[in-house]
């Protein structure tokens, strides 16, 4: 079907690799030319190794799922007759441990705010529907084992 890359670059600029005293700053260079400043989470590597000005995996995990539910959605929506003005989610993962005692994204849940064209907003019946097929079609979601789940809040 198709390839999505990512290339990553990190160099030691400071700090002692042995003793684990260095930063983990480092950079995500994508096709289009974008380079995102990237850092593990304080949560999980303490400042001064890590920069929580910088995006981490973990923030990256959750916003590539809430995109991809987004996206999804916006495709439905329109599929329905449903015109989408706008869509807001402050989507929010859960960071626990597996039977391994493995530290994985356990829960992801998202909060959307969605408000439509007048007269072509959905039921609440609909709209949950139409997040379910957002669900079912998202790619992401389908490739992970995390628990997902939709609460939408109240549009603006």
């Amino acid at each position: 079907m198709s390839e999505h890359r990512a290339s990553i670059r990190w160099t030691q600029k400071s700090g002692d690799f042995r003793k684990g005293t260095y930063s983990r700053e480092h950079e995500w260079i994508f096709d289009g030319g974008v380079i995102v400043p990237a850092s593990p989470s304080p949560a999980v590597v303490p400042k001064p190794y890590s920069n929580d000005a910088y995006v981490d995996p973990e923030e990256a995990y959750v916003a590539a799922i809430a995109s991809c539910h987004m996206l999804t959605f916006l495709h439905v929506a329109r599929l329905q007759g449903v015109e989408v003005i706008s869509y807001e989610d402050d989507a929010v993962g859960a960071m626990t441990k597996n039977e391994q005692g493995a530290p994985w994204m356990s829960s992801v849940v998202l909060s959307p705010r969605i408000a439509y064209v007048p007269g072509t907003a959905p039921s609440p019946d609909i709209e949950e529907r139409l997040h379910h097929a957002a669900h079912e079609g998202c790619y992401i979601a389908n490739s992970v084992k995390t628990h997902i789940s939709v609460v939408p809040a109240k549009a603006r």
